[in-house]
């Protein structure tokens, strides 16, 4: 591969020290993950800089590469060359990859570092807690430990008290909402739960956080008017790959109602093309979902996989369009929901999440006649409450429930207005 790209110059890169022996593989790996050629002609033009720095930090094999040594080559890139410094990231992956980087040295772990660890060991064998769960819960605390300076007073937990976790609340709130406000009490709650347990706080103190008052269900879900949906829908450019991707991936959201999550999550195994069936395993509740493949669903994904087909091995329908190859995020997905809204013209106030799809579906079928049961099981609902914050948004569908005005006749009796 690294003859084709470069004819002249391969023995160049080939003879190398330290990246000569992985330069072909390199280069061939950077083809695989649709790299444009002229971007890695550049990258392979850069290896003799790498290699430079390398042997002045005292490198002589490959398998002496630690990640300090790449993070110094992108230093130098970045000064040298600003805009090819992603050969470092691109270079680390590769490496890691193939099993050649050298595992980097352990620190010597701090105090905040130790509770996080043991932290999230509880949260995962004790709570069974997900690692997004995890994530958030660890973030919340790392965040508590630095506001009680833990590192200059490793002992600062034994004296903790109502107030120490009030004033942290306090110093906090400009920064979120109510409702955010709220889950990082819940979280600080399990945390001093945990340090409980451990003995490192006094007792009853995780049952002594007020946290703020958020009323059930007082903010309606953001939705958009049906029509406003295939609108967008039919301003999505299809000519263009990127523009059929997202054509196909809004277009399964308000047929199905589907999350970011799951559509992004999709495989060639989870279509069944036979049986006429789409198979789903909900990301959010682990739950398995299967759907009527329709007829217009399967030839809207029949032209998609025709003109784009997910390079192997990677079975998700839909991938990145831009290297380095992989699958798409749910924020990705919800960044390009506004794109085209932006080019629609659509107003959407507040978050521009692709979610709202998804209600606006859920009233759609509503005012279509479907019963609530039904919508719930279309959506992947386990209880009926959870389809109901959806309905919350059949405004007009409510003002024929109240019983009209009485208004005083004449004889002043009351009648109906």
């Amino acid at each position: 591969m690294l003859e084709t790209l470069c004819p002249a110059t391969f023995r160049r890169y080939l003879s190398l020290t330290i990246l000569g022996p992985i330069a072909d593989g390199f280069s061939a790996w950077l083809v695989e993950q649709r790299y444009n050629r002229t971007y890695t002609k550049q990258m392979i033009w850069l290896l003799p800089h790498m290699e430079t720095i390398l042997v002045r930090r005292g490198i002589r094999r490959v398998t002496e590469i630690e990640p300090a040594d790449l993070i110094a080559c992108r230093k130098s890139l970045r000064r040298r060359f600003p805009y090819q410094e992603g050969v470092g990231s691109a270079l680390e992956k590769y490496l890691h990859i193939q099993n050649l980087l050298k595992p980097e040295k352990p620190a010597e772990t701090n105090t905040t570092e130790k509770y996080l660890a043991a932290y999230a060991q509880y949260l995962e064998s004790v709570c069974g807690a997900a690692a997004s769960t995890i994530r958030q819960n660890s973030y919340t605390a790392t965040e508590f430990l630095s506001y009680l300076k833990i590192e200059k007073n490793p002992r600062r937990l034994k004296a903790l008290t109502v107030n120490d976790v009030e004033l942290f609340v306090k110093a906090i709130r400009h920064r979120f909402t109510r409702p955010s406000l709220r889950q990082i009490a819940t979280r600080l709650r399990c945390f001093l739960r945990f340090l409980v347990v451990k003995g490192e706080i006094p007792q009853c103190l995780d049952r002594q956080i007020d946290t703020p008052r958020v009323y059930r269900q007082e903010q309606l879900p953001n939705t958009l008017p049906w029509q406003t949906v295939q609108t967008l829908l039919d301003s999505i450019d299809r000519t263009t790959p990127v523009g059929l991707r997202d054509f196909t991936m809004f277009f399964l959201m308000a047929l199905y109602g589907l999350r970011a999550s799951d559509v992004v999550a999709l495989t060639l195994d989870n279509i069944q093309w036979r049986t006429g069936k789409i198979s789903i395993c909900q990301r959010k509740t682990g739950s398995f979902l299967q759907l009527p493949l329709t007829d217009t669903a399967g030839e809207v994904l029949h032209g998609y996989l025709k003109k784009i087909t997910p390079p192997p091995p990677l079975r998700h329908i839909f991938v990145r369009a831009k290297a380095p190859i992989g699958t798409l995020s749910t924020s990705a997905l919800s960044a390009r929901f506004r794109l085209w809204a932006r080019r629609t013209g659509v107003n959407m106030p507040g978050r521009g999440s692709c979610h709202r799809i998804r209600h606006s579906y859920a009233v759609f079928l509503l005012r279509q006649g479907t019963s609530v049961k039904t919508i719930g099981d279309i959506l992947g609902h386990r209880t009926l409450e959870s389809t109901w914050t959806y309905l919350r948004l059949a405004i007009d569908d409510l003002r024929d429930v109240p019983l009209p005005v009485p208004a005083e006749s004449k004889r002043g009796k009351a009648v109906r207005a």
